[in-house]
């Protein structure tokens, strides 16, 4: 850990107290940390969250992104600009999804966020703002319990996992150890933040000689989701904050590692209150600390507050940004290789397990009741349970706890089938990360691909991933909602490489050209050979999954009118008057 670790949550402190982030700030702060004055000045400007300026009075930021543009058409910022028009005063501006998708539109309101679940509601919320009326700042209401993947009755006996696992005979440890990361392997417990490598396997990395004789180890749990339609995480850590926690230390001690970064989007406001108040709970009854349970086994837990930018929910960007650098994914150590993993080389250079929210959530549980227990709580050979993210045009969106396996339809018919009863025209499975299938895929599983079981979701090259599923109704015109997706994309693509940075910038562009009648004749035959050439050379995925919403549409609605035309549209070339060639 160096100095430089210190500059984020400087910097955050900062704005805290003034507002904003002033030349003389970064210059003190430089020196006080001895970090390089360009090295401050470039994490400030790469951050959307701090400002170098001071703010104006209020900050209004609408949610522009699918779920919010299904319920306002894409008027809702247009709305609240007119509303502030003449008020130099306000800042309105439209913003990347806000991770209150089941209560679309939302938006923050001088950081805190809103969702009152109907355009009008929301606009009155502005209105109140920009005229002066006070805008209570009220607690959401999340899920009610219980859960199956909490064990634990009651609070008294949180965190028993962790400590039968570090206290008892000093001698008797390591056995106790090996059996942990026996469970945690038999579970078939994968990453549930769309990766879906085995946690077992991974948290196996870092037990290895080479890494037990690295001078460190570290836990980070990447709490940072911020993809379009993903909002599970927000309400494990509103509900369950004491068994991630409690999964991350237990993953410490089997690893020997004594410190850990929960890393959250600052926009959930809420879970930091209610995930500093867990953690102070777990020091003040001894399951974090220098002394876990009177064993001699130590393991801190710092909470990490992003500063903003989706592209932190790579694993690499969000430990770069944990390191105090600008958040960008990291070029593989020498390209390729063992050794470009975190469990060889991620935070500080050190050994670390990383592992999303839901991951760590399921392992106290798996520790009380054993491998075979969750295993049997899935279905159709998947193991375990599954925690999703339902939006769009359903009667009911919301956060549902479901057996591994459930199909789109089970899943659809708990959130009250589709709103007004219109038909359903397009699912998108997992965020725009898959794009869109169409209403026959009901019947996939909401599951993820492996050798054992390549179901009908495999097959269409498609997996849960992050567990944002969206259900579009008939009237929707899905070249608009791939519009929508592949500008978040290009929003949020941090600039580290030119074929993202470009790549995502000529999709919009072509769509847009679909949309306005404009594209060339080739420009949807373009779409494959881009998406080629974003996949291999993006340093990360973001980039390589650009164009699978557009490329989806083309797939399955290719009859859409819009697609055809463009595909059609000859150029014809013409002598202007100079002599010169035009279209």
């Amino acid at each position: 850990m160096t100095k430089a670790a210190e500059l984020v949550p400087s910097l955050q402190h900062i704005q805290h107290e003034n507002g904003w982030i002033s030349r003389e700030d970064m210059i003190d702060l430089s020196r006080r940390l001895d970090v390089p004055l360009y090295h401050v000045y470039g994490v400030v400007t790469f951050y959307p969250h701090f400002r170098t300026r001071p703010p104006p009075k209020h900050v209004i930021h609408v949610c522009d992104d699918l779920n919010c543009r299904l319920k306002h058409g894409g008027n809702l910022v247009k709305q609240a600009e007119d509303l502030a028009r003449g008020r130099s005063d306000v800042e309105v501006k439209p913003c990347s999804c806000l991770g209150q998708c089941d209560r679309a539109p939302a938006a923050m309101i001088d950081d805190w966020p809103y969702a009152p679940d109907s355009p009008q509601a929301l606009l009155s919320l502005i209105r109140d703002c920009i005229s002066e009326i006070p805008v209570p700042k009220t607690p959401t209401i999340g899920m009610k319990g219980p859960w199956k993947s909490d064990p634990y009755p009651s609070p008294e006996q949180h965190y028993s996992a962790l400590k039968a696992l570090v206290t008892g005979e000093a001698e008797q440890q390591e056995d106790r150890n090996s059996e942990a990361m026996k469970k945690v392997l038999e579970s078939g417990l994968r990453g549930m933040g769309g990766a879906a490598f085995p946690v077992g396997r991974k948290w196996e990395g870092v037990l290895n000689p080479r890494a037990q004789a690295a001078p460190a180890r570290y836990v980070v749990c990447n709490g940072d989701e911020s993809e379009v339609g993903t909002f599970k995480d927000r309400e494990i850590l509103r509900n369950l904050p004491h068994l991630v926690i409690e999964g991350m230390a237990i993953a410490g001690a089997i690893a020997n590692a004594t410190r850990g970064y929960l890393y959250v989007r600052h926009e959930y406001v809420e879970q930091i209150d209610i995930l500093n108040a867990a953690i102070a709970r777990a020091y003040q009854i001894g399951a974090l600390g220098k002394d876990i349970f009177g064993s001699g086994k130590s393991f801190d837990l710092t909470l990490f507050v992003s500063p903003g930018g989706y592209i932190q929910g790579e694993g690499s960007a969000l430990m770069e940004a944990i390191e105090g650098k600008r958040g960008q994914p990291r070029n593989g150590t020498e390209d390729f290789g063992p050794v470009a993993r975190a469990t060889v080389r991620g935070l500080f250079g050190m050994p670390t397990i990383l592992n999303n929210v839901e991951s760590f959530v399921y392992v106290p549980a798996i520790l009380m009741n054993g491998a075979q227990w969750f295993k049997e709580l899935g279905v159709a050979g998947n193991p375990g349970l599954k925690w999703v993210g339902i939006g769009g045009d359903v009667a009911r969106p919301q956060v549902l706890e479901v057996p591994h396996g459930m199909t789109f339809k089970e899943a659809l018919d708990l959130c009250g089938g589709m709103r007004d009863g219109k038909k359903l025209k397009a699912i998108m499975p997992s965020g725009p990360s898959f794009g869109f299938l169409p209403p026959e895929y009901l019947d996939a599983r909401m599951e993820f691909p492996n050798k054992e079981n390549f179901g009908m979701l495999a097959k269409a090259g498609a997996s849960i991933g992050s567990a944002a599923v969206v259900f579009l109704n008939e009237d929707r015109d899905l070249v608009d909602a791939a519009l929508s997706c592949t500008r978040f994309y290009r929003n949020e693509s941090c600039g580290k490489c030119v074929p993202c940075r470009v790549g995502s910038q000529k999709m919009v562009d072509i769509i847009e050209g679909v949309l306005e009648g404009t594209a060339r004749n080739d420009d949807v035959e373009q779409v494959e050979r881009l998406s080629r050439t974003l996949y291999l050379t993006s340093i990360c995925g973001l980039g390589q999954v650009v164009p699978k919403p557009f490329e989806s549409v083309v797939k399955y609605w290719g009859d859409d009118p819009r697609i055809a035309r463009a595909r059609e549209r000859t150029v014809r070339l013409t002598v202007n008057g100079s002599g010169s060639l035009s279209r």
